[in-house]
């Protein structure tokens, strides 16, 4: 089957790599999102194991409209009750960017008939529509005249890891924090450190990518899992699978911030994600910091409104200062959206990716401080 795994911008390469571990295959880079072909235990195995993905669409048909009744055919002809059944429900997601299709709610609302009479056609009634909790999440995407209709198979997006009971302002995205995370090289066995964790983010998912437990849990309720195809007994398989290669081993992982709320909420999200036992986390300024030699630390700097933009310039001065005076041998990432504030940190950089945070711009800079 043809697969589409959405990401964000910037972690398209990351995505890629993840994916021919996996086992997919004839992959192709797009903008935020990544196709590749693969069975239905490659489909299974991208929704539990990617860890840079927010959503696995089933591709199911592509084709080329000039016009609605067009459209209304295509999807008309799609055997739908070979998909689904009359008692499921369907919701449509649908985006345009197209001068002849300008409306994405007509959109919708024009494959809704389709699917509908197709149904009325051939049983004399018509699946309701869900638009929260559907069985089948149905996603089309115009761009000129080309439609992409696809099943959506994650159901929730997949950022939404379960552990995060408990958050502070401005949270990294978890898909983010571990495309991150792989961006940076990280060998999975020296010491990690976010010096400003905030609500922990950075320090579980590097924990459960160093110790190849899953992004995800068994009983998450996938939206495939709610399919006519469905297969359980290859899901159970799978799982088997992955529990096996699953490491209960020391991890050199720590944070700290001079926030103890920061501090308590990321214990109780490590209590969570089951990673109390693997973690610490102290309340210490950043400033008072002084990393272990060898130690890799990636943080986010935390990002107050309140601040005057000159004190934020400040404040990311003092930063690169104490890098300068007290991270000898160590290898430094940060990750900002504040573009200006980081030219501020007069460090010569290593390497440096331009990200999208949030539909803003940002930058994920390495400073080998060796």
């Amino acid at each position: 089957m043809k697969i589409l795994a959405k990401t964000l911008e910037g972690l398209e390469h990351v995505l890629a790599d993840e994916i021919t571990s996996i086992g997919g295959s004839n992959i192709k880079i797009l903008k935020r999102a990544v196709q590749y072909e693969g069975d239905r235990a490659v489909l299974y195995k991208s929704n539990i194991l990617l860890r840079t993905a927010l959503r696995i669409l089933v591709i199911k048909k592509e084709f080329v409209v000039k016009n609605e009744q067009q459209l209304y055919r295509a999807i008309f002809e799609i055997p739908w009750e070979t998909i689904m059944k009359l008692q499921d429900t369907f919701a449509i997601d649908s985006t345009t960017n197209s001068e002849v299709f300008t409306h994405s709610k007509y959109v919708a609302l024009k494959s809704k008939d389709a699917i509908a009479d197709r149904f009325v056609k051939n049983f004399g009634k018509r699946p309701n529509v869900n638009v929260h909790t559907p069985t089948y999440r149905i996603n089309i995407h115009i761009r000129g005249t080309k439609v992409t209709l696809s099943l959506d198979s994650s159901g929730e997006s997949l950022h939404m890891r379960g552990y995060r009971m408990n958050t502070v302002d401005a949270p990294i995205n978890e898909v983010l924090a571990s495309g991150l995370i792989l961006l940076s090289g990280w060998d999975r066995h020296s010491p990690l450190i976010d010096p400003m964790c905030g609500s922990g983010t950075f320090l579980i998912e590097a924990a459960q990518l160093a110790l190849n437990i899953p992004p995800q849990l068994k009983n998450r309720r996938f939206g495939f899992k709610k399919w006519k195809s469905f297969d359980s007994n290859l899901y159970d398989s799978l799982w088997e699978g992955i529990s096996k290669e699953i490491k209960d081993i020391p991890v050199q992982i720590s944070g700290s911030d001079k926030s103890l709320r920061c501090v308590k909420v990321t214990q109780q999200n490590l209590l969570e994600a089951n990673l109390s036992d693997k973690i610490q986390v102290i309340k210490k300024d950043f400033f008072k910091f002084h990393p272990p030699k060898g130690s890799t630390i990636i943080t986010n700097p935390p990002y107050d409104e309140r601040l005057k933009e000159s004190d934020i310039n400040q404040f990311y001065k003092n930063i690169g200062e104490k890098i300068k005076k007290d991270f000898h041998q160590t290898n430094i990432w940060i990750f900002s959206g504040n573009l200006d504030a980081l030219k501020y940190i007069v460090l010569e950089n290593i390497k440096e990716h331009s990200m999208m945070n949030g539909g803003l711009p940002a930058k994920f800079i390495n400073y080998d401080w060796r």
